[in-house]
């Protein structure tokens, strides 16, 4: 009875593994685009057919269709020529915020046998967004009699785009603006209020 059991174990056992290859026998290996974000609709990502070894009658015949894992069908298939092309606006900052990496998985879905293929996409910064600081105006007090030489530190400008990404040289620049003078008599200091203002130019 025992060795019955047993055998019925391994029947169920082995054609369990029989499904499991049938279906991973329907996925195929990773095909990866990489593109900069900010595209315009219709740009072409890839051309789909041809990477998967695909004729242009399998888009109709066998159904071919695209979906995005992450939520929103950023990319569609033009049927006519079998290419992928962008179908929305990709903001990498508002998909990946500060992430070094910001990939995009599709399936790529045909019937007629039932073949899946994963494309991943990756979406490349573009140096899209001008440096800002927190404050337009920094308020400074500054003695008169402070040594020449004498440094202030200011607020670092916040980037959002990614760091490596960043090709552009910026150049900073300080505009004084006297706004009011306080004299103070016999011993006491000299003040004089400034404000400073930021000026930054990118290249």
């Amino acid at each position: 009875m025992t060795k019955r059991i047993r055998h019925r174990d391994w029947r169920w056992l082995a054609l369990w593994w029989h499904h499991f290859f049938a279906l991973w026998s329907t996925i195929y290996g990773q095909t990866r685009y990489s593109i900069p974000e900010e595209l315009k609709q219709g740009s072409v990502v890839g051309n789909l057919a041809k990477d998967l070894g695909l004729g242009l009658s399998d888009i109709f015949d066998r159904k071919l269709r695209v979906a995005s894992e992450a939520g929103k069908q950023y990319f569609s298939v033009d049927a006519g020529k079998g290419e992928l092309v962008v179908n929305d606006r990709i903001d990498r900052e508002a998909l990946c915020g500060q992430s070094a990496s910001c990939v995009l998985p599709l399936q790529v879905v045909i019937e007629n046998p039932l073949h899946l293929y994963r494309i991943e996409v990756e979406i490349r910064d573009v140096n899209d967004n001008a440096p800002k600081f927190l404050s337009k105006e920094k308020h400074l007090k500054i003695a008169e009699l402070t040594a020449v030489g004498a440094r202030y530190p200011l607020e670092t400008a916040q980037d959002l785009d990614v760091a490596p990404s960043v090709c552009c040289l910026c150049r900073w620049s300080l505009k004084i603006r006297y706004s009011y003078i306080e004299l103070r008599w016999k011993y006491e200091i000299l003040m004089t209020t400034l404000h400073v203002f930021f000026q930054m130019i990118c290249l």
